[in-house]
């Protein structure tokens, strides 16, 4: 696509001096499924017979040294972390364009936007961390290499907060450890997870901050059960009751004091009798220990306490589905791109999974931001950062963003 002669400097005017020449520079650039090349035409030119020749520069790149325009660099990582497509994919389809590069270099442009967006993700997790509710799961991944042919198992755990945002942190194991370093001191609320025996062990430590659990976990106990015993139906009909009852609350729009009201009118009773119910299954002399229905109704019984959380805070969902929604993008992507070469590649992957699967949850067209933000980032305040996550961006920026060349 040619583009119009580079701007003479300033003060000049096309009078002043003498184009002798035009230099071109080219640009690979990305319009959504289809790749171009952009040529800009700069304009070499002298002041008088006597003075050098002088060439007007090129517009600035995103990287230095790079020949990518940021709509590339867009175009890259929505296909990678959007749609699932792995760099050497890409790189086919790059050949079958007609356009040579290394795979390397598709590794290295990753590499490098990730760390541009890395205050953008730091400051969205600080922000995660304020929330009241906050949901945390774990996700296995294969990062590093552990052995000839062999790779290392390592760990995303995902943070689901208040506004509809989500963080992936990374960790090379499955270790409480990690609970302690991404929350530590600082958090304070309602921590909502899975049965994990690692949370609420963090949380017995932790004064401000109280522990609930999902019902859609005690639920999966009692559907492995299913065909043991008839008296299963019964139980996973108690807990769809508690489903329909947060279906009705949901539809008639009920928030706050009113959510909570209905909750204990309606949901307690229920989970009051879900227990006896359960109680009664332990009673029962034929129900061997390892039975599956017996020992789901212990999962349940267990934490009885953390599952009732729920019915004395109206902003703690029943379950973590929603974290788990937010979340599927890790699997799929193992499915197709199966693991990083490197633990710092899966950082690369939290970091900007995170900014997109965020995007996501708030409407925003994550190649759109990413075309905006790559651009802005450099320039904008660090001390604002936060303006740049997809949730502040969408309210500042998203009515007029940033736009690549191929697009003005």
């Amino acid at each position: 696509m040619p583009k119009p002669p580079t701007e003479l400097p300033e003060g000049m005017t096309q009078d002043d001096v003498e184009v002798i020449a035009t230099r071109s520079t080219f640009r690979l650039a990305q319009r959504r499924a289809s790749f171009e090349v952009l040529e800009y035409r700069c304009p070499v030119f002298k002041v008088s017979k006597e003075a050098p020749p002088q060439a007007t520069p090129a517009p600035a790149t995103l990287f230095d040294g790079s020949l990518a325009d940021v709509s590339f660099i867009a175009g890259l990582l929505v296909d990678k972390f959007c749609y699932h497509l792995p760099l050497y994919r890409q790189h086919q389809r790059l050949q079958q364009a007609g356009i040579q590069l290394s795979r390397t270099t598709l590794t290295q442009q990753v590499a490098r936007a990730a760390a541009l967006l890395s205050p953008i993700h730091l400051a969205q997790l600080e922000h995660v961390l304020q929330s009241q509710v906050l949901a945390m799961d774990e996700t296995p991944i294969k990062a590093g290499r552990k052995a000839k042919g062999k790779m290392k198992e390592a760990w995303f755990w995902p943070l689901y907060g208040d506004h509809d945002e989500i963080s992936f942190t990374f960790s090379p194991s499955r270790a409480k450890a990690h609970i302690d370093k991404v929350l530590g001191e600082h958090f304070e609320g309602v921590l909502l997870t899975d049965g994990n025996a690692s949370y609420p062990c963090y949380a017995e430590k932790r004064p401000g901050v109280t522990h609930a659990e999902c019902w859609a976990h005690a639920r999966r106990h009692f559907e492995k059960a299913q065909g043991s015993d008839e008296a299963v139906e019964e139980g996973l009909l108690r807990i769809a009751g508690l489903y329909k009852t947060e279906t009705w609350i949901r539809e008639k729009g009920r928030e706050g004091p009113d959510k909570l009201k209905a909750r204990t009118t309606y949901s307690e009773p229920q989970v009051r009798a879900f227990w006896q119910w359960c109680d009664q299954q332990l009673q029962r002399d034929d129900l061997e220990p390892r039975h599956p229905l017996r020992q789901a109704a212990e999962y349940a019984l267990k934490r009885q306490r953390s599952l009732e959380v729920f019915l004395s805070d109206p902003d703690v969902p029943i379950d973590t589905n929603h974290l788990e929604r937010g979340l599927r993008c890790i699997p799929m992507g193992r499915r197709n791109w199966l693991f990083c070469w490197s633990e710092v590649g899966a950082e690369h992957v939290g970091i900007v999974q995170s900014l997109l699967t965020t995007c996501r949850l708030q409407g925003v067209d994550p190649y759109t931001y990413l075309v905006d933000v790559l651009q802005r980032v450099a320039l904008h305040p660090a001390s604002r950062v936060e303006e740049l996550t997809p949730r502040r961006w969408k309210a500042l920026f998203a009515d007029a963003p940033l736009r690549s060349d191929i697009e003005r």
